[in-house]
């Protein structure tokens, strides 16, 4: 059985603490991987040794971190398909889906190489008389990122890159449930020139993550994952002065106007909803039908669900895979067995479907749930599976106040021909991501990701300017220097005398 170790100052650490996790393929239901589970001591090793390497990293130049983060760069590009393989063997998502993971993970990767114009001053001359102010960033010390079991090598490329490119340097706590990707990425980190510590990898459970919380050396904490760990996480680390990004749950919900191109609609309703198993935080979840059109736009989301190849990710003709253990999977059909009696119609029912040859897999078929009301579970929840409600309401305003009456607000998008109406959606809606007939809209590299209410706690969104931001810490500096024409009697510096 394949054994997963930390990654600690450069090198294969072997955990001590004598507790172990399993990691299954989700395909086949088996073990097939055990990952150490760090001690608070063990944490404590790794937060050492990354406070040792930033007293050099902190001061290496801009040219030399860059070089490396380039070289980086062509090293993930290179092992594209060993990252995604890892992913699919771990996660269960289809291979060309983990490559579109790796690939959305190097857009950071590729704005942390032009990092040099990210971190420019600001310099005001004369603000008084001989008086200067200028502004610089710094780094912040050692900062810890939690990162969640759906996107094992996209969300820690979110937040290192730019971290140690800033320099700091980094301690990752990726999800215990598919833990081997995080080691790849640090191992060829670490092939790229990265020194030795500036970025450490941490496996383990609460234990690990409350240790780093705690630990007086971390100086800042990025995390991604569900609304009442986010909740932890930032309680927990502010109250121990630290900085803090916790992005949280979904429910995302996408708004279709009578006039909207009712294919295009479904089309983007299917991929949003379903695509990687419906496990990412910015899937549509939810269908908000405004008039008449519920009927029609319910019928050809069914016909396109139902075309959906479901099988295991090594399998180039499947289209989704199964979910990530099977207690997940039971939890998620809960929700669909439950639909009835709370009101809605299942028009598709994804419980109890197998994969012939790999019956033992995590798996659940899709799911389409009609007339959901705002007080079902399967509403309120983050179901975070392959399963959409579709809500029916009779009017645009009625539906951006049902949407901004969720608690969530993370992603959203609005399907319609209508720039004024999409003008208007962008401005009322209460998101911190906004779609126009886009259904995730999830930013580029270059701008930043977040949401709004239960789904962010904290004030800074994760990569782009805010990441940046987060990282580093502001420092101004006023200057008066005297003329050099007053230079004391006996020093010439070659300037004629003020007398």
């Amino acid at each position: 059985m394949k054994t997963v170790n930390h990654w600690i100052g450069g090198k294969t650490v072997e955990g001590t603490s004598g507790n172990w996790g399993e990691v299954t393929d989700p395909a086949t239901g088996a073990v097939t991987t055990r990952v150490a589970f760090a001690s608070v001591e063990e944490a404590g090793t790794a937060v050492a040794v990354a406070k040792d390497a930033y007293r050099t990293w902190r001061d290496s130049s801009l040219s030399a971190r860059t070089a490396v983060l380039f070289r980086y760069r062509a090293l993930l590009d290179a092992h594209r398909d060993e990252i995604a393989a890892l992913i699919t063997a771990e996660h269960g998502k289809v291979h060309s889906d983990a490559l579109g993971e790796v690939a959305r993970g190097l857009e950071i990767v590729e704005l942390a190489c032009g990092i040099t114009t990210q971190l420019k001053g600001e310099l005001s001359t004369q603000v008084s008389t001989r008086v200067d102010v200028s502004s610089i960033r710094q780094p912040l010390g050692v900062v810890a990122g939690i990162t969640p079991f759906n996107f094992p090598a996209m969300v820690p490329m979110w937040m290192f890159p730019l971290a140690v490119a800033c320099g700091n340097t980094f301690v990752l706590k990726p999800s215990e449930k598919d833990p081997s990707a995080a080691n790849l990425l640090a191992e060829l980190a670490a092939e790229a020139g990265l020194p030795d510590g500036v970025l450490n990898v941490l496996h383990g459970d609460r234990v690990a993550v409350d240790a780093l919380l705690n630990h007086p050396d971390v100086a800042a904490v990025s995390f991604v994952g569900s609304t009442p760990i986010a909740r932890h996480i930032h309680a927990t680390a502010s109250a121990n002065g630290k900085r803090v990004q916790a992005l949280g749950g979904a429910k995302n919900h996408m708004l279709v106007l009578p006039d909207a191109d009712l294919d295009a609609a479904a089309d983007a309703a299917v991929s949003a909803a379903y695509g990687s198993a419906g496990e990412r935080c910015m899937a549509i979840s939810a269908v908000v039908a405004v008039g008449a059109i519920g009927d029609e736009l319910v019928a050809r989301i069914k016909e396109r669900a139902g075309k959906i190849k479901i099988g295991p990710g090594t399998d180039p003709a499947s289209e989704m895979g199964p979910l990530i253990t099977a207690a997940h999977r039971d939890k998620v059909a809960s929700y669909v067995t439950g639909a009835a009696a709370q009101g809605a119609e299942v028009v598709l029912d994804g419980t109890g479907f197998t994969v012939e040859g790999f019956e033992d897999g995590h798996w659940t078929g899709l799911s389409l749930l009609d007339h959901v009301s705002t007080d079902s579970d399967a509403y309120k929840d983050e179901i975070f599976g392959p399963v959409l409600c579709v809500l029916r309401v009779e009017t645009y305003e009625e539906g951006v106040a049902l949407m901004n009456a969720s608690p969530y607000g993370n992603g959203t998008a609005i399907f319609t021909r209508d720039g004024g109406a999409a003008r208007r959606f962008q401005l009322e809606i209460e998101a911190g991501m906004v779609g126009v007939n886009v259904p995730i809209p999830v930013p580029v590299g270059y701008h930043s990701f977040g949401g709004w209410k239960d789904s962010l706690f904290g004030d800074h969104h994760i990569y782009g300017n805010d990441g940046v931001h987060f990282y580093t810490r502001g420092k101004v500096t006023t200057t008066r220097w005297p003329d050099p024409a007053d230079a004391p009697a006996g020093v010439d510096l070659g300037f004629p005398r003020n007398h």
